[in-house]
């Protein structure tokens, strides 16, 4: 990409607003620069923090930095003025934690601003507040007040929800995994359009996937040793804390015969999840990578478990669900991560008072393997994403490591998509073109390759002990949760 001059994708014509300016960020504000003509004088950066590290990134893009916590209370008179600055249609980057997505994305769409976020944010004490139940603080809850407003206002200025790494790439991941696996199985079968949910999920239906797991390990070492009473992580500490103290969250598949003993239904809404009563991030699941094989995940909540469930559901006649894919995360972050957890689950899950996201210049090497894994079918699993390294992500972007170029990159791919269809509506990532948006994002995605495996989550137990077990069908979630 060095070699040749990179592709101009269109012109935003307002107000560019970044909101946060964390390692995420840091990462997207270049490919900004890069790839959309703007005028740098109406582009702003919201960030409470003022440090010397930040302004010197700012000002080598000339963004104009705004010290300011967005909040509940002042996010219409603070943001207004500036999404409004000027002529031509602005564009609202949220990427902050504890910013109401829901609030903002109704000031964007009065304003006729265009949308983007990474996750549905909710405002400050929604996490860890102690008077809610926990079906109330889960993504699940947080997904259908957006599904709310996208049914009360339906169609008008684009806002895209969710359109990260993951939740967000690995939406558009599962789209080309399943035609790699159609076309491999020999199905008879044509790619559904863009818009038809009803074909895509029919076609996973066909397919006979019975569950996808986002499957993602995170390789990449730091130079020194982590201290005690610090969480040091490759992206957002604040970020990963919160969602790890939700309940474990997934997509509750048709094929599964078996419900742990704690898991919760929901009332209301799609009725496409489920929810665990205990914390996603001290949740261990069995999954596989290319690299690793086999290995332990954390069922950590994101939305992608709840959309991809409720996308690929088929429903009959009487609209109750015949075929609906269990989805959920199997993540292991970066071993300094899974330490810091470790750490802060001992201490009654009270979080360090050191946190801090190692940065390029810290790590020494390593790759974030993050895909997505088809199982339950005639070829048993099939693993398709990113195997991007650190030094490809050094060579790719500035201000980036492999974990957050594959999410700043999914949000250039977002805006992209946004900027050529400004009149979408609300929409989750699920639904926007996937081929456009990889064609944005893969080349910075490092090698995107799909690998098949025969493991199953009943292979190499050490059978020393009893175990509670479907060895009829291995791909419950009997055999996935480990207990």
């Amino acid at each position: 990409m060095a070699d040749a001059a990179p592709p101009i994708y269109g012109e935003i014509t307002g107000p560019i607003v970044i909101i946060g300016f964390g390692s995420i960020g840091q990462g997207t504000l270049p490919l900004i620069e890069r790839h959309f003509r703007y005028d740098p004088s109406r582009l702003v950066v919201v960030e409470p923090r003022e440090s010397a590290a930040d302004a010197k990134i700012m000002a080598q893009y000339g963004a104009r930095h705004v010290a300011a916590h967005v909040t509940q209370e002042n996010y219409r008179e603070l943001l207004t003025p500036l999404l409004t600055a000027g002529e031509g249609q602005g564009f609202c980057v949220n990427l902050s934690v504890d910013t109401g997505s829901l609030d903002l994305v109704r000031l964007c769409r009065e304003l006729g601003v265009l949308y983007i976020d990474t996750v549905v944010e909710p405002w400050l004490g929604f996490y860890f507040d102690r008077d809610a139940d926990n079906a109330s603080r889960t993504n699940y809850a947080l997904r259908e007040t957006m599904r709310a407003e996208k049914r009360n206002s339906p169609g008008g200025t684009t806002a895209i929800s969710c359109c990260g790494a993951n939740p967000g790439m690995v939406s558009w991941f599962v789209k080309q995994a399943l035609l790699n696996l159609a076309k491999d199985l020999g199905l008879d079968f044509q790619e559904p359009p863009t818009g038809d949910r009803e074909g895509w999920a029919r076609l996973m239906h066909s397919a006979g996937v019975k569950g996808v797991h986002i499957a993602e390990r995170d390789t990449q070492r730091a130079k020194d040793p982590k201290p005690l009473n610090a969480f040091w992580n490759t992206w957002s500490v604040e970020g990963f804390i919160a969602e790890g103290l939700q309940p474990a969250e997934l997509g509750w598949g048709t094929h599964e015969k078996w419900m742990p003993a704690n898991a919760k239904q929901h009332a209301d809404g799609s009725a496409a999840a489920i929810y665990l009563e205990q914390p996603g991030a001290n949740t261990r699941v069995r999954s596989w990578c290319p690299t690793p094989g086999p290995q332990y995940g954390f069922l950590v909540t994101h939305n992608e478990a709840i959309s991809i469930a409720d996308y690929f559901t088929v429903c009959g006649e009487d609209g109750v669900p015949v075929f609906r894919p269990t989805c959920h995360y199997a993540y292991h972050p970066c071993n300094d991560a899974v330490l810091s957890l470790h750490e802060m689950f001992g201490a009654e899950g009270k979080a360090q008072p050191v946190q801090h996201v190692l940065d390029e210049f810290e790590l020494v090497d390593g790759v974030d393997e993050l895909g997505v894994l088809l199982y339950g079918h005639d070829r048993n699993a099939y693993w398709y994403g990113s195997q991007l390294s650190l030094d490809d992500a050094r060579q790719l972007a500035p201000y980036q490591n492999a974990t957050g170029l594959q999410v700043s990159s999914a949000v250039l791919a977002g805006m992209v998509w946004a900027l050529e269809n400004p009149e979408a509506g609300i929409v989750e990532t699920d639904e926007i073109d996937y081929r456009r948006c990889l064609e944005v994002q893969i080349p910075y995605l490092g090698p995107v390759k799909g690998y098949y495996t025969d493991w199953t989550p009943i292979d190499g137990r050490p059978g020393l002990f009893p175990e509670d077990i479907d060895t009829a069908d291995p791909w419950q979630f009997r055999n996935i949760l480990v207990r």
